[in-house]
């Protein structure tokens, strides 16, 4: 089976690997993202996911390729916070996220053909208290630049998190446990893929 991960994310890739899936080509679509205008996290999410997967659909014109999107955002209550557009937006980000529990929704699309599953994950996640200078110095390291809330759990912004609630996966980019059932159904079986 042709599986496409519509994406050019480092790290969804390196998560698709560690699910057993070796075997699968990146395809980054070429997608407006402006184009969609929801507000509620959840079904932002949601639709950037179907988005994706459709101009990778559309790219690829092949109806037996298995197609997987997603995108992830960050909310602090109503505000959805994207990837920073620069040191002063990352600073701002993250220091409204100091001492706070704030939410990370990951939203997926598996497609093949006229087959789509789309749904989405979120999970919680606590600040500890963090001085100007911590932020500055984790910005200064650009590792907040390209992530959603300024922040990547699975480097050095773990210094920051002091608690979190649900798939630590989907933090960084796939709701692993979530995805891998929906994968199944679609005939892949992760599990079986690890021992070929």
């Amino acid at each position: 089976m042709d599986i496409i991960l519509a994406s050019g994310s480092p790290r969804r890739k390196q998560l698709l690997e560690t699910m057993g899936i070796r075997d699968f080509r990146v395809l980054v679509p070429d997608f407006d993202e402006s184009s969609v205008a929801l507000e509620a996290p959840a079904q932002l999410v949601e639709a950037l996911s179907q988005g994706k997967a459709a101009a990778a659909a559309h790219k690829l014109n092949d109806p037996h390729a298995l197609i997987l999107a997603a995108d992830t955002v960050v909310a602090l209550g109503d505000t959805v916070l994207g990837k920073p557009a620069d040191h002063l937006d990352a600073f701002r980000m993250l220091a409204s996220l100091s001492k706070v529990r704030h939410q990370v929704y990951t939203g997926f699309t598996v497609r093949r053909g006229d087959q789509a599953v789309t749904s989405h994950e979120v999970t919680s996640v606590t600040f500890r208290p963090l001085s100007e200078e911590e932020i500055s110095a984790y910005i200064a390291t650009g590792e907040p630049m390209d992530k959603a809330g300024a922040y990547g759990i699975q480097g050095l912004g773990s210094l920051l998190v002091e608690r979190i609630e649900g798939d630590y996966f989907n933090v960084m980019g796939l709701p692993v446990c979530h995805l891998g059932q929906v994968l199944r159904s679609f005939g892949v079986d992760c599990l079986k893929l690890a021992n070929q």
